[in-house]
Protein backbone atom coordinates (compact mmCIF):
# COMPACT_ATOMS: atom_id res chain seq x y z
CA UNK A 1 0.00 0.00 0.00
CA UNK A 2 1.74 3.68 -0.97
CA UNK A 3 0.75 6.32 0.76
CA UNK A 4 0.42 9.35 -0.50
CA UNK A 5 2.14 12.74 1.37
CA UNK A 6 -0.89 15.01 1.58
CA UNK A 7 1.33 18.56 1.49
CA UNK A 8 2.74 16.89 -1.71
CA UNK A 9 -0.72 16.17 -2.90
CA UNK A 10 -2.11 19.57 -1.82
CA UNK A 11 0.82 21.14 -3.86
CA UNK A 12 -0.28 19.41 -7.15
CA UNK A 13 -3.55 20.40 -6.72
CA UNK A 14 -2.75 24.00 -6.17
CA UNK A 15 -0.57 23.66 -9.09
CA UNK A 16 -3.95 21.94 -11.22
CA UNK A 17 -6.10 24.56 -9.91
CA UNK A 18 -3.81 27.70 -11.33
CA UNK A 19 -4.26 26.25 -14.49
CA UNK A 20 -7.91 26.77 -14.08
CA UNK A 21 -8.78 22.84 -13.53
CA UNK A 22 -12.26 23.06 -11.91
CA UNK A 23 -11.48 19.86 -10.13
CA UNK A 24 -8.68 20.84 -8.13
CA UNK A 25 -10.32 24.02 -7.36
CA UNK A 26 -13.24 22.52 -5.86
CA UNK A 27 -11.22 19.77 -3.84
CA UNK A 28 -9.23 22.84 -2.52
CA UNK A 29 -12.55 24.49 -2.11
CA UNK A 30 -14.24 21.31 -0.22
CA UNK A 31 -11.00 21.17 2.31
CA UNK A 32 -10.98 24.55 3.46
CA UNK A 33 -14.37 25.80 3.09
CA UNK A 34 -15.76 24.54 6.83
CA UNK A 35 -12.57 26.21 8.60
CA UNK A 36 -12.92 29.24 6.54
CA UNK A 37 -16.57 30.09 6.88
CA UNK A 38 -16.00 29.88 10.74
CA UNK A 39 -13.56 32.15 10.13
CA UNK A 40 -15.59 34.55 8.49
CA UNK A 41 -18.52 33.66 10.74
CA UNK A 42 -16.59 35.02 13.59
CA UNK A 43 -16.58 38.93 12.34
CA UNK A 44 -19.92 38.66 10.74
CA UNK A 45 -22.96 37.23 12.83
CA UNK A 46 -25.39 36.72 10.31
CA UNK A 47 -24.65 33.48 8.59
CA UNK A 48 -26.01 34.56 5.11
CA UNK A 49 -23.69 37.23 4.88
CA UNK A 50 -20.59 34.95 6.72
CA UNK A 51 -21.56 32.38 3.35
CA UNK A 52 -21.04 35.25 0.83
CA UNK A 53 -18.14 37.01 2.33
CA UNK A 54 -16.62 33.42 2.43
CA UNK A 55 -17.62 32.90 -1.74
CA UNK A 56 -16.03 36.01 -2.49
CA UNK A 57 -13.01 35.34 -0.73
CA UNK A 58 -12.45 32.55 -2.42
CA UNK A 59 -13.17 34.27 -5.40
CA UNK A 60 -10.30 35.93 -4.60
CA UNK A 61 -8.14 32.70 -3.55
CA UNK A 62 -8.53 31.32 -7.21
CA UNK A 63 -8.42 33.94 -8.90
CA UNK A 64 -4.88 35.33 -7.14
CA UNK A 65 -3.63 31.59 -7.12
CA UNK A 66 -0.01 32.81 -8.24
CA UNK A 67 0.72 34.98 -5.95
CA UNK A 68 0.42 32.11 -3.45
CA UNK A 69 4.61 31.21 -2.86
CA UNK A 70 4.46 28.44 -1.04
CA UNK A 71 6.28 29.73 2.11
CA UNK A 72 4.35 29.21 4.79
CA UNK A 73 1.05 26.88 4.87
CA UNK A 74 -1.81 27.29 2.69
CA UNK A 75 -4.57 27.67 4.74
CA UNK A 76 -3.08 30.44 6.48
CA UNK A 77 -3.04 32.68 2.96
CA UNK A 78 -6.34 31.54 2.94
CA UNK A 79 -7.15 32.52 6.43
CA UNK A 80 -5.53 36.14 5.68
CA UNK A 81 -7.67 36.89 2.41
CA UNK A 82 -11.27 35.51 4.54
CA UNK A 83 -10.13 37.64 7.46
CA UNK A 84 -9.74 41.14 5.19
CA UNK A 85 -12.91 40.16 2.89
CA UNK A 86 -14.60 40.26 6.57
CA UNK A 87 -13.48 43.26 7.38
CA UNK A 88 -13.99 45.09 3.78
CA UNK A 89 -17.56 43.85 4.22
CA UNK A 90 -18.24 45.19 7.54
CA UNK A 91 -16.53 48.93 6.41
CA UNK A 92 -18.62 48.62 3.48
CA UNK A 93 -22.01 48.13 6.05
CA UNK A 94 -20.53 50.86 8.22
CA UNK A 95 -20.85 48.64 11.10
CA UNK A 96 -18.18 49.48 12.51
CA UNK A 97 -17.76 51.88 15.18
CA UNK A 98 -14.65 52.29 16.99
CA UNK A 99 -14.41 54.45 20.19
CA UNK A 100 -11.26 56.42 20.97
CA UNK A 101 -10.59 56.00 24.34
CA UNK A 102 -7.16 57.96 25.57
CA UNK A 103 -7.84 57.07 29.33
CA UNK A 104 -5.37 54.40 30.98
CA UNK A 105 -6.46 51.36 31.13
CA UNK A 106 -4.62 48.04 32.87
CA UNK A 107 -4.66 44.57 30.98
CA UNK A 108 -6.31 42.34 33.18
CA UNK A 109 -6.47 38.71 33.47
CA UNK A 110 -9.51 37.41 31.55
CA UNK A 111 -9.43 33.62 32.85
CA UNK A 112 -12.96 33.24 34.29
CA UNK A 113 -14.79 31.36 31.81
CA UNK A 114 -17.17 29.00 32.75
CA UNK A 115 -15.69 25.30 31.61
CA UNK A 116 -19.12 23.89 30.94
CA UNK A 117 -20.21 26.84 28.14
CA UNK A 118 -20.86 25.30 24.64
CA UNK A 119 -18.81 26.82 21.71
CA UNK A 120 -22.12 27.86 20.30
CA UNK A 121 -22.44 29.95 23.62
CA UNK A 122 -19.06 31.47 23.38
CA UNK A 123 -19.66 32.63 20.00
CA UNK A 124 -23.28 33.81 21.24
CA UNK A 125 -21.48 36.00 23.57
CA UNK A 126 -18.78 37.37 21.28
CA UNK A 127 -21.42 37.95 18.62
CA UNK A 128 -23.69 39.98 21.01
CA UNK A 129 -20.48 42.51 21.38
CA UNK A 130 -20.62 45.93 19.44
CA UNK A 131 -18.48 45.51 15.53
CA UNK A 132 -15.73 47.41 16.79
CA UNK A 133 -15.24 45.35 19.93
CA UNK A 134 -15.73 42.07 18.16
CA UNK A 135 -13.41 42.70 15.30
CA UNK A 136 -10.25 43.48 17.56
CA UNK A 137 -11.01 41.20 19.80
CA UNK A 138 -11.21 38.04 17.15
CA UNK A 139 -8.23 39.13 15.31
CA UNK A 140 -6.35 39.82 19.04
CA UNK A 141 -7.62 36.99 21.12
CA UNK A 142 -8.30 34.50 17.98
CA UNK A 143 -6.66 35.04 14.77
CA UNK A 144 -3.28 36.33 17.01
CA UNK A 145 -2.12 39.30 15.43
CA UNK A 146 -0.59 42.22 17.30
CA UNK A 147 -2.30 45.22 18.21
CA UNK A 148 0.49 47.01 15.47
CA UNK A 149 -0.58 44.75 12.95
CA UNK A 150 -4.82 45.11 13.79
CA UNK A 151 -4.46 48.90 13.80
CA UNK A 152 -2.92 48.93 10.28
CA UNK A 153 -5.80 46.73 9.19
CA UNK A 154 -8.19 48.67 10.60
CA UNK A 155 -7.05 52.13 10.19
CA UNK A 156 -7.27 52.84 13.51
CA UNK A 157 -3.98 53.52 16.12
CA UNK A 158 -2.22 51.11 18.54
CA UNK A 159 -4.18 52.48 21.49
CA UNK A 160 -7.26 52.32 19.82
CA UNK A 161 -6.86 48.67 19.07
CA UNK A 162 -5.91 48.35 22.71
CA UNK A 163 -8.98 49.94 24.22
CA UNK A 164 -10.99 47.80 22.16
CA UNK A 165 -9.83 45.09 23.22
CA UNK A 166 -9.49 45.73 27.44
CA UNK A 167 -13.58 46.77 26.16
CA UNK A 168 -14.21 43.88 24.80
CA UNK A 169 -12.96 41.67 27.34
CA UNK A 170 -14.34 44.10 30.03
CA UNK A 171 -18.18 43.64 28.34
CA UNK A 172 -16.87 39.54 27.76
CA UNK A 173 -16.54 39.44 31.12
CA UNK A 174 -19.78 40.81 32.52
CA UNK A 175 -21.80 38.84 30.12
CA UNK A 176 -19.84 35.57 31.84
CA UNK A 177 -21.04 37.17 35.36
CA UNK A 178 -24.25 37.45 34.14
CA UNK A 179 -24.63 34.25 33.39
CA UNK A 180 -22.90 32.08 35.50
CA UNK A 181 -25.47 34.66 38.32
CA UNK A 182 -28.25 32.88 36.86
CA UNK A 183 -27.45 29.25 36.36
CA UNK A 184 -26.59 29.60 39.55
CA UNK A 185 -29.72 31.13 40.80
CA UNK A 186 -28.64 34.48 42.24
CA UNK A 187 -30.63 36.57 39.36
CA UNK A 188 -29.67 40.12 39.69
CA UNK A 189 -31.91 42.97 38.99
Amino acid sequence: MKVIQFYKNETQLIHKARKGRRDAQHQLYEKYAPKMLGVCRRYITDIQYAEEVMLSGFLKVFTNLNMFKFQGSFEGWIRKIMVNESISFLRKQKLILFTEDISKYKEESWNNINEELEVEQIQELIDSLPEGYRMVFVLYAIEGYKHSEIAAMLGVSTSTSKSQLFKARKMLQEKLNQQNNISNGAIKI
